[in-house]
């Protein structure tokens, strides 16, 4: 990749100034100087009166030459130790990476249901879990059956935004008969038709004479991360 702060340094080092490389290579100082600042690049025809003019090579405006010129200049034990020494490096970026985590409060005794229900109380307790990615919700609570698989599994935490029935075919938490659960709801005449991903299972119906409650849309889910 043609690098401007390799072009810059060589010139410099000729005491050279971007109206002298202009003249020489017969072109204006602005798009002398666009290649040096990086908003355009030389063709190969221009690369080429580059060096002939700053008296290198081609490859000389390479970003990776000097350490390319570096190794082929040492010889095969040293070329070793050097190969070994960007493994090392390598390794060591990798190992010190900080990934960010995200804190999500889960409530700890409800469970959406993707299977047979589960109890919804008044009061309950959170749980303190990680995600490494930063999720807007109002309610986490956990994923209980393998009604929704494969979407959504079991011991995953679902993150729900409140809010009433939207649209037919979205998955959204719902309470009924004093049970909590995580369906596909389609809206009818007299109440609504809880579906599952899983074809294993047949569909609800959450009559509204039983008063059954949208407490609001999935809008994400994930496994916490251990450790």
């Amino acid at each position: 990749m043609f690098s401007p702060e390799i072009l810059k340094k060589r010139r410099e080092e000729l005491s050279m100034s971007q109206s002298d490389m202009a003249r020489q290579l017969a072109i204006s100082r602005q798009s002398y100087f666009a290649w040096e600042s990086g908003k355009a690049k030389p063709s190969r025809q221009n690369i080429e009166k580059l060096a002939e003019v700053l008296s290198v090579s081609t490859a000389y405006f390479e970003a990776e030459y000097k350490i390319v010129e570096t190794y082929l200049q040492l010889h095969a034990p040293n070329q070793e130790k050097l190969e070994s020494y960007a493994d090392q490096l390598l390794i060591s970026q990798q190992e010190t990476k900080v990934l960010e985590l995200y804190s999500i409060r889960v409530l700890d005794d409800i469970a959406l249901s993707a299977g047979v229900g589960e109890g919804l109380y008044d009061e309950y307790e959170s749980i303190e879990v990680w995600t490494d990615k930063d999720y807007n919700y109002d309610i986490a609570t956990w994923i209980k059956g393998d009604s929704m698989e494969p979407v959504y599994l079991s011991g995953e935490v679902a993150l729900i935004r409140e809010g009433g029935f939207d649209y037919d075919g979205a998955v959204y938490a719902v309470v009924w008969n004093e049970r909590a659960y995580i369906k596909k709801v389609y809206l009818e005449e007299d109440g609504y038709r809880l579906v599952s991903l899983n074809p294993d299972y047949t569909d609800l119906f959450a009559a509204a004479e039983d008063h059954p409650k949208i407490v609001g849309k999935i809008i994400g889910h994930f496994t916490p991360l251990e450790g």
